[in-house]
């Protein structure tokens, strides 16, 4: 029996929140979101509150109802504040520049990366060093900072690379003769 599937969600007075044939949408001032709903899962809206139930009572219906009710509480809370995942570069002559919906990434390689955003999700680069990736999609935002990661991890001899900015990087030992 999930726990999470009990609680109801308050809708801030600045998001919409809308049930159309089993499509989930909400809107509000960072976008518009939306979402199939799972059968397993009846949802009801009073006075601004959503409330999850499962239709049948089995584990699957309550994990189902749990899981729909964590989506649904990511996409309020991406469309009224969003969701951003700050990311470091680490090493000599590596850097970043966000120009429009492109990110150029110098890593050490002997080209320029040059990665295109998707909709929806946007990058800043306050520093050289320094991306914010930002957006309403809570999967989005952190698939695009995982992808960004991906064309240099860090690596744990000097450290250098791409990590997340709350990211500790175990290091280890050189060689010794």
């Amino acid at each position: 029996m999930s726990r999470i599937a009990k609680y109801p969600i308050e809708l801030p007075g600045n998001v919409e929140f809308k049930i159309d044939d089993g499509k989930l949408s909400v809107k509000g001032p960072g976008g518009e979101l939306s979402m199939m709903n799972n059968p397993l899962v009846s949802i009801t809206l009073e006075d601004n509150v959503v409330r999850f139930a499962p239709v049948e009572e089995s584990k699957k219906s309550w994990a189902m109802a749990g899981t729909i009710r964590a989506l649904v509480q990511n996409m309020v809370t991406g469309v009224s504040s969003g969701f951003e995942k700050r990311l470091n570069i680490i090493g000599v002559g590596y850097r970043a520049q966000a120009q429009g919906n492109k990110l150029n990434l110098s890593l050490g390689f002997s080209h320029p990366v040059v990665y295109e955003l998707p909709k929806g999700v946007t990058a800043e680069t306050p520093s050289q060093t320094e991306i914010v990736v930002r957006g309403a999609d809570k999967q989005a935002v952190g698939q695009v900072a995982a992808e960004i990661r991906a064309f240099r991890p860090p690596e744990p001899y000097k450290g250098k690379g791409v990590r997340y900015s709350d990211e500790h990087v175990v290091r280890k030992q050189a060689k010794k003769k």
